[in-house]
């Protein structure tokens, strides 16, 4: 059971604080206290990611996006009580306050469930998993590994990555390979039945998007698309929900990043006059995780045996007047190992766990 005060966060504080708050806790909501420790709201991941859809500030209060009136189970609460909250509102999790609703602790959905937070609902969506780069920014293991067998632990960035989406019934599998693609194809049909995959060879290197010209009679319905060095933690059945609610014809998994220049910015004007320095500003964007909902309504934009990446792919999307959607999900939530520093920040990240 987690600690209360791990999910617990100011009023006051900004919400870029609150998701820093629930990535270190591993939660998916927290829960505003005062400096009595009363409850004054709740504040999910999904209320901040309809904030940053309506273009808001990431910096804003806490208390300008929460539930003012959440739900909470008072101290002594009954077993039935608690169920009726959390099981049957499907409440992730449900704070418990005394009579002057300070917070005393919290009832979780695992609480009554732990064999279910294993898994997601089944989606059975097909997964196209880019696998034809060379991945040389992780040179010189990319000089012998191909990237889609970098080692994570006792398994491959690949395996981690099906994983995943098993979780949720998606175990139709297709990779498209190119480099060293008899070293993967090898590595898997060793790997024994766990995995659904069906290779699709670039006779020549296609790019991230140019490959899904091959797929074109294969797949028939909404389908994920991966790069084959990146994990995604958030709920996948959520990102279909906002696809379809969308009616989007591709959406984009984009991730919060921020950024501080270690630097004073100068701003200037008319040639060189200095305005102003800003010491060290910070700021904060979203950022494309490599990670897509498709329709397969799109397969008539990829050209024929050409290279095309995925940036060519939405811009060729936007102009053509299709609607394209970004799903954004915190910084931690995305792992990309496409660089050493980010592959050594995965290994410990997966080490402290």
């Amino acid at each position: 059971m987690k600690n209360i005060a791990q999910i617990l966060v100011s009023p006051e504080a900004s919400l870029k604080q609150a998701l820093r708050r629930m990535d270190e806790a591993g939660s998916k909501i927290v829960f505003a206290a005062d400096g009595e420790g009363r409850l004054r709201g709740s504040l999910s991941d999904g209320d901040i990611r309809r904030w940053i859809l309506k273009g808001r500030d990431i910096g804003a209060r806490v208390d300008l996006v929460m539930v003012k009136k959440p739900r909470y189970l008072a101290e002594g609460y009954s077993e039935e009580e608690a169920r009726r909250l959390v099981v049957d509102l499907k409440l992730q999790c449900v704070p418990v306050v005394d009579g002057r609703r300070r917070i005393k602790g919290a009832v979780w959905w695992f609480d009554f469930f732990k064999e279910k937070t294993e898994k997601g609902p089944r989606l059975g969506l097909p997964v196209v998993i880019m696998a034809g780069g060379k991945g040389t920014r992780l040179a010189p293991l990319t000089n012998i590994l191909p990237k889609p067998l970098t080692p994570i632990g006792d398994t491959t960035i690949a395996q981690k990555i099906m994983d995943r989406f098993a979780q949720y019934g998606c175990e139709k599998v297709y990779m498209s390979v190119n480099f060293k693609a008899n070293l993967i194809k090898a590595y898997f049909s060793d790997a024994g039945q766990r995995y659904r995959i069906k290779f699709v060879e670039e006779k020549k290197p296609l790019g991230t998007a140019g490959s899904l010209y091959l797929l074109r009679r294969r797949i028939k319905n909404t389908f994920f698309l991966s790069n084959c060095d990146i994990l995604i933690e958030a709920d996948y059945a959520d990102i279909l929900r906002f696809h379809r609610a969308r009616k989007n014809k591709m959406t984009i998994v984009g991730s919060m990043k921020h950024f501080a220049v270690p630097y004073g910015v100068c701003d200037i004007r008319n040639g060189g006059d200095l305005v102003s320095v800003r010491e060290k500003p910070e700021y904060d964007f979203l950022v494309n995780t490599g990670m897509y909902l498709l329709e397969p309504d799109l397969f008539q934009l990829i050209p024929v045996n050409r290279p095309m990446n995925m940036p060519e792919l939405i811009a060729k999307c936007l102009a053509s007047g299709i609607k394209v959607g970004v799903y954004p999900i915190s910084e931690k939530s995305w792992v990309d190992t496409g660089e050493w520093n980010q592959l050594r920040e995965t290994l410990r990240r997966l080490e402290s766990k």
